[in-house]
């Protein structure tokens, strides 16, 4: 009796260690079930049934158990006969289990052979542990990995990608350059390469500033600044960007537009530049030498007040893409992959940024494409209306004369001129542009003004200004029209008889401008509602670098202002106390600096007692253009942030929107 007590005690104190130790102990025969001959509580608790209900329901068989999981019961004979067979002490393997609940339990099996023997069968003790949290722990840990695996790709790939865009505005001021130093003496063409330097430069810098803000790598937060731009200027930096690659390859590049209004909006520029590009490079990417790229801009009504809804449309006669394709197109770090483009460069990001970059603008991205024979990017987005614009001449009188071979370019000029006051006849070849002109000759009348586009099927530009010449009086402007470098084609254009260039896609600034110049005397002079000049205006200028200091003094002394300057913020604080109220219009505000840094001279300057002291507008001027650096100028209590390098144009863009 004293020696079954015993065993009683020992059997309880054993069951309750191993409950607390929450792990689940068990006999089992080595037979075709695994039957159970014993286990602890916490097995039961485990599995959710009591031992009474396994016994009933399952026989204290673990194969009917796991009936539902065949698979489960064919690894665990395999693994378990594998270690018997080769006389290993014991074995080990995890595997999911429903419980009782209908939940799924994952637990790590431990057995160990013995040398005891029931009724001729071999005896396995098997121990149980629920492991579900650590599964959860290494799910967690294998998704963290695969995600720090992710940005580190997107690292590379990012990188990847920048180096190739900085490549691309890098050639064409290397190449441009070039052209300025081969044509020193020809003052039109040096400032046309100069123009074009200055264009590139700029979208240089804003990818600079993309690169030097690792934040956006690891977080991928890309930021939209809106400010003011000119859409004949984000297009015509475009085209000189997209004109090397498309002249490289020999394709033929259009521009054209479509009920286009509205010209000066406000948006992201780099941004906005940023599809553009990746876009129509893609398209020149993968389309074949001598192939079209056509990109299209069309101004809708919006929804939303005093903006309009922008369409551009890129389509290409590349190679198109497959079908099953279409749907991963705008994945991050995908190409497609086959024999036609695996020799194209590129990391795959570009399609993903344009989307992201889209979404951020609040519009939308779609593609349509026809294996073998091209691609349509369709991009909609919404853009504010800016007030500001341009003022048209009047062009009451004039007689133009439009040829393209594009029908839709014809229509489009042909009703801008008509807005403008001038009579339009249109012709889409060379030679009914010929004969138009030779009627108007014999009916007495001649026109003032052909705007000829250089590439037509037929008779091509030269033919049709060397034929035109016979036909109209020498004295009679031709225009070349094109979105072709006017460098590339300028001695044969002119040999030609054409008088000069106006680069496509043709705005109603463009055309004003273009008209102004080559018909000058006959019309009064074309002026822009810009950001009021400076005249009368007193700005104080914070700035410790005496270069920094001599340029913007220069520039600001270019739009009439008058300037005075401090060499610190200290200094700058101590002007701004010891003038009278009203004395200074603005306060351009260097944040970098000895003594006292612009954010807290901004903070002093704003706490002085004196009525204009919070009133005041102050730009901070800084290299540092990262996100939080914006952040932090707008906490001192600046209103606006203008980055460095600044020229005459952002400066005074920034100061005419608070004078």
């Amino acid at each position: 009796m004293i020696k079954n007590y015993a065993n009683k005690v020992m059997d309880y104190e054993y069951n309750a260690f191993m409950t607390l130790m929450n792990v689940s102990v068990s006999k089992h025969l080595f037979d075709e079930h695994f039957t159970v001959l014993w286990a602890n509580d916490y097995f039961y608790q485990l599995i959710g049934y009591t031992k009474d209900e396994y016994e009933a329901s399952f026989h204290n068989h673990v194969d009917e158990y796991f009936k539902n999981d065949p698979d489960a019961v064919a690894l665990m004979g395999e693994i378990i006969t594998k270690a018997y067979q080769q006389q290993e002490p014991g074995y080990e393997f995890e595997c999911p289990m429903q419980v009782k609940s209908g939940k799924t339990t994952w637990i790590r099996v431990t057995g160990r052979f013995t040398d005891e023997i029931f009724e001729g069968i071999p005896v396995i003790y098997t121990i149980y542990t629920d492991i579900t949290d650590l599964k959860a722990m290494q799910r967690k840990l294998s998704e963290a990995l695969k995600m720090a695996e992710s940005a580190n790709r997107a690292k590379s790939n990012f990188l990847s990608q920048m180096s190739h865009d900085i490549r691309t505005p890098m050639n064409a001021i290397i190449g441009m350059t070039e052209i300025a130093a081969m044509h020193i003496n020809d003052p039109t063409k040096t400032q046309d390469c100069l123009k074009k330097i200055a264009l590139s430069s700029q979208h240089l810098l804003g990818l600079i500033n993309d690169v030097l803000d690792m934040s956006k790598i690891e977080s991928g937060n890309i930021v939209i600044n809106l400010e003011h731009v000119s859409l004949p200027s984000i297009l015509e930096n475009v085209v000189a960007i997209m004109q090397p690659t498309v002249k490289e390859r020999k394709q033929q590049f259009d521009v054209r537009l479509l009920h286009v209004e509205h010209e000066e909006l406000f948006s992201d520029p780099l941004r906005l530049r940023q599809i553009f590009i990746n876009i129509l490079s893609n398209a020149s990417k993968f389309t074949p030498e001598g192939g079209k790229i056509t990109f299209e801009v069309e101004e809708l009504s919006c929804e939303m007040p005093e903006s309009s809804l922008f369409r551009f449309t890129f389509s290409d006669t590349g190679m198109g893409i497959k079908p099953e394709f279409l749907p991963y197109l705008f994945d991050a770090f995908t190409r497609e992959r086959d024999s036609r483009v695996d020799k194209t460069e590129g990391s795959g990001l570009g399609l993903a940024i344009t989307h992201k970059l889209t979404e951020l603008f609040g519009g939308t991205i779609s593609v349509k494409s026809q294996l073998g024979e091209g691609t349509t990017f369709c991009v909609e987005l919404p853009l504010k209306i800016d007030s500001l614009g341009w003022e048209p001449i009047s062009c009451e009188g004039l007689k133009v004369l439009v040829v393209d071979n594009d029908i839709d370019v014809c229509k489009h000029l042909a009703q801008t001129l008509a807005e403008l006051g001038a009579e339009a006849l249109w012709c889409w070849n060379g030679a009914d542009a010929v004969k138009t002109v030779a009627q108007e000759r014999l009916s007495g009348q001649s026109f003032n003004l052909v705007l000829l586009d250089w590439q037509m099927p037929g008779m091509d530009g030269v033919q049709t200004s060397l034929a035109i010449r016979r036909q109209a009086d020498a004295d009679v402007p031709i225009l070349i029209t094109s979105a072709y470098d006017w460098v590339d084609i300028e001695a044969e254009a002119k040999s030609a008889g054409v008088n000069g260039f106006l680069q496509k896609p043709l705005f109603k600034s463009t055309l004003c401008s273009g008209i102004q110049r080559y018909l000058a005397g006959q019309l009064p002079v074309l002026q822009k509602i810009t950001s009021p000049q400076l005249q009368g205006r007193r700005i104080l200028l914070v700035e410790d670098n005496l270069l920094n200091r001599e340029i913007a003094v220069e520039l600001l002394s270019s739009l009439g202002a008058s300037v005075e300057t401090a060499a610190d913020g200290a200094i700058g604080v101590a002007q701004f106390r010891q003038s009278s109220e009203g004395y200074y219009d603005l306060v351009l505000m260097d944040v970098q600096m000895p003594n006292m840094n612009g954010y807290e001279a901004t903070r002093q300057i704003r706490t002085l007692p004196r009525q204009d002291s919070s009133t005041i507008p102050i730009i901070a001027m800084t290299a540092d253009a990262f996100a939080e650096d914006v952040e932090a100028t707008r906490k001192a209590g600046m209103n606006s942030h203008l980055p460095k390098p600044f020229n005459l144009d952002s400066l005074r863009k920034e100061i005419g929107r608070f004078l």
